[in-house]
């Protein structure tokens, strides 16, 4: 019991120390902490390496200022200009007209975590250099990806070869057993102990010798081939969940989902024209001149733009030229949402074709689908009509939605 309680009481008493200690030392720094303050209240400015954004990068930000310098100057930059801080002054002139907004709702703890991610962020070791081609992928990435597909092929060797090996086994097991009924007579006192197989011998040869059931497993070979064939033909022309790879790693999950930004921000089309429209690369700069500058994957955005190429984007979803489809007509005059015919884009980190797209898919939607005419008086008079028809709800099959010259013409 003695013992028991001494070291309960050296262990709470250590305990306390080593709290009182991380409050007065740094140890409360906590570096994932300040990524995300980092990211939420700092990266639209500045950035963690030497690039200069807004305001300077931070790499050394540590050495050229002292931490009790640095919360002051966090927490109340205009003050400490207007007190005469050497130091503070210094840096206005350099960046005035623009002040630093002052965090006076961040605590101590917060500005030192985001001083530790800092320093973390610039102590970790370099990554390797991204490719200079805009469409390709960077080396360290495809390398990966190379691992990752090698592992998994690996294991589907690994599994059908053990799959054929007990295949061979079963067929060798199967020969056998024929090969000693081919030569032992039904009539035989051998035969006799295994009556099983002599009687199973017996019935099969007058099966397969019946012109009925060769007929039959002729014609079953035959429909189900067909079946085959023409599914495979169906299926000729629709990629349903394809999902390429991209030159660049962009998060449709990220943007739309998370930051809840508008699709019509980027896509500008898809109220106006045929198109919903690829963002070209100085709508993603409106944003990542400051945000992030420093990633890889926005550096390639950075390199398409000092280059003057365009981003060598794989399309995901594409109809085939006979077809004809209008964007603004669906999304603008129809009222539809992007998720009708794209899925839920905002929860997909690589965009896929979530839809058949089959014209037998567009046409189930017209049957289904209701005619959106309020506060729209074009389809005031088509609207009366259908009321007298004693139609309550107006498809897009009762405005001629069904009709071949309006998607084939």
């Amino acid at each position: 019991m003695i013992k028991r309680a001494l070291s309960y009481f050296f262990g709470t008493a250590t305990a306390i120390v080593l709290t009182l200690w991380s409050s007065t030392s740094g140890f409360a720094q906590d570096p994932a902490k300040g990524e995300q303050l980092f990211t939420n209240n700092c990266a639209s400015c500045h950035n963690v390496g030497e690039q200069k954004l807004i305001g300077p990068g931070l790499k050394d930000v540590d050495k050229r200022h002292d931490e009790a310098w640095l919360i002051k100057w966090i927490k109340n930059p205009a003050g400490m200009v207007a007190s005469g801080d050497e130091a503070a002054t210094k840096l206005y002139d350099q960046y005035k007209p623009i002040m630093m907004t002052a965090f006076g709702s961040l605590s101590d703890d917060d500005i030192k975590s985001i001083l530790a991610y800092v320093k973390e962020k610039n102590s970790a070791p370099a990554a390797p250099a991204a490719g200079t081609a805009v469409a390709g992928g960077g080396g360290g990435a495809a390398q990966g990806d190379g691992e990752q597909s090698s592992g998994f092929f690996g294991i589907v060797l690994v599994a059908l070869l053990v799959v054929m090996i007990l295949m061979l086994v079963a067929l060798f097991g199967i020969l056998t057993v024929l090969n000693r009924l081919a030569t032992v007579d039904p009539s035989s006192p051998e035969a006799q102990k295994i009556p099983f197989f002599a009687r199973l011998k017996e019935s099969t040869g007058k099966l397969g010798n019946s012109p009925a059931f060769r007929t039959g497993a002729l014609l079953l070979f035959v429909l189900l081939a067909g079946k085959a064939t023409v599914d495979g033909m169906y299926g000729i022309g629709i990629h349903q969940g394809f999902a390429p790879k991209q030159p660049i790693a962009f998060s449709h999950k990220l943007h739309a989902g998370e930051y809840k930004i508008d699709c019509n921000y980027c896509h500008t089309g898809v109220n106006k024209g045929k198109q919903a429209n690829i963002p070209s690369p100085n709508i993603c700069m409106n944003c990542h001149n400051a945000i992030k500058g420093s990633s890889p994957e926005i550096q390639k955005i950075y390199r398409a733009i000092e280059k003057d190429q365009p981003i060598e984007w794989i399309r995901v979803h594409n109809l085939p030229d006979l077809a004809y489809f209008n964007h603004s007509q669906h999304v603008n005059v129809g009222g539809l949402q992007c998720q009708q015919c794209h899925g839920e884009v905002e929860k997909m980190e690589v965009i896929e074709q979530r839809s058949t797209l089959t014209m037998g898919w567009c046409i189930d939607c017209h049957r289904k689908t209701s005619v959106n005419s309020k506060d729209n008086h074009y389809y005031d008079k088509l609207v009366e009509i259908h009321k007298k028809d004693g139609v309550k709800d107006m498809k897009v099959a009762d405005i001629g939605g069904l009709e071949c010259s309006k998607c084939h013409y």
